[in-house]
């Protein structure tokens, strides 16, 4: 594990991050104390920066290239969620057909009445979606320019609208379309496509390096800001589902793209912090972490650690620390490795397809 040696990384450290934050959203220190925060724009706007600036100058829609490309996103997205849904699946005792079909497909959040048996995995579906699309939303930026590559997310977001219109039970309604799927969440990502294809021009003309903290602070301010109006709309009730969808859908994304250029960019003291050792061993792990923690949370923690610590802060902490560590194990030995067994089995490592994608890490 080469951990350190990926070209961004600071963004393997800002994915140690977000997944923390999830987890706290998810099993908070006390109880109903949840966070507001739009940690999900995070990943996307990374997800988005990652696959375009590894396969952008690379991308052809040829029967040849789309396979190793899928073929790349399956070794790493797949193998380990089989594992973990499969143990959720065994747990759960649910063996209903219909529902297993659509979860071990990755379209279970496409469909409103699904059970998600992991219940963050219903951003995979967005992210499938995404790196679904991605070559021609990269072929559209090469050929034309960003912004009819955008139009046409534009264009699949009103599309999915009219098809929640119709009310089938695929996309079920507009505010499922906007809160849980990619169409919804298509700014997000594109934030990060923006990004990228900047890094790409700057990176042709010479070294990234800023100097200063300019990019990040602005980041930062507007991150701030946004979480600011976020805790105003929710301290008013009725909630104000809008502006909850304005902010978090299409306002955030731009501060998100500023601080990431500014960790890319500039050597501020933040950005060292995220490119360390152990945020980048925590940063390549948390994909495991990602998928594992609800598990420990809903079998472990809550039915056994709570009734017998007592305290709820301790039992938050400790169910953090050993969800840690067992996805820092799970990546080691087996996330990693079926990952590479995969490539190399069905030789999908060429320079062709993003030869260089282990130095970026990308993950959903």
């Amino acid at each position: 594990m080469k951990i350190g040696s990926e070209k961004y990384p600071a963004l393997t450290g800002i994915r140690a991050f977000g997944a923390a934050v999830v987890f706290f959203d998810h099993f908070p220190l006390w109880k109903d104390a949840h966070l507001i925060i739009n940690v999900m724009a995070f990943f996307y706007a990374l997800s988005g920066f990652l696959i375009v600036r590894i396969y952008y100058q690379q991308v052809e829609l040829s029967g040849r290239w789309l396979s190793k490309y899928f073929l790349n996103r399956f070794a790493r997205i797949y193998p380990v969620y089989f594992l973990l849904l499969s143990i959720a699946v065994w747990l759960r005792h649910d063996y209903r057909p219909w529902m297993l079909l659509k979860n071990y497909t990755l379209t279970h959040a496409l469909f409103p009445s699904t059970d998600l048996i992991i219940q963050p995995s219903w951003s995979l579906t967005v992210e499938e979606c995404f790196y679904f699309l991605a070559p021609l939303f990269m072929i559209l930026a090469r050929r034309r320019n960003f912004w009819v590559s955008f139009a046409l997310g534009g264009l699949l977001l009103a599309l999915a609208l009219g098809i929640a219109g119709l009310h089938s039970g695929f996309l079920g309604s507009s505010a499922f379309v906007l809160s849980t799927t990619f169409f919804g969440h298509f700014v997000e990502f594109f934030a990060g496509v923006y990004l990228a294809l900047a890094v790409i021009r700057l990176e042709k003309r010479g070294p990234l390096h800023a100097p200063g903290s300019r990019w990040t602070l602005a980041g930062l301010a507007g991150v701030s800001v946004l979480i600011f109006a976020m805790l105003v709309v929710y301290r008013h009730a009725p909630l104000n589902y809008f502006a909850i969808i304005l902010i978090n859908n299409f306002l955030i994304p731009v501060p998100i793209a500023l601080l990431y250029c500014g960790l890319i960019r500039e050597n501020t003291t933040l950005a060292r912090l995220l490119s360390g050792r152990t945020a980048g061993l925590l940063g390549r792990s948390s994909y495991s972490f990602y998928l594992l923690h609800i598990l420990i949370i809903d079998y472990v923690s809550i039915p056994f650690l709570l009734p017998l610590v007592g305290s709820r802060p301790a039992v938050v902490l400790l169910s953090f620390v050993l969800t840690w560590l067992i996805a820092v194990f799970l990546f080691v030995f087996f996330e990693e490795p079926v990952n590479l067994f995969v490539r190399r089995r069905f030789h999908s490592k060429d320079r062709s397809v993003g030869m260089q994608e282990t130095l970026f890490q990308v993950k959903a």
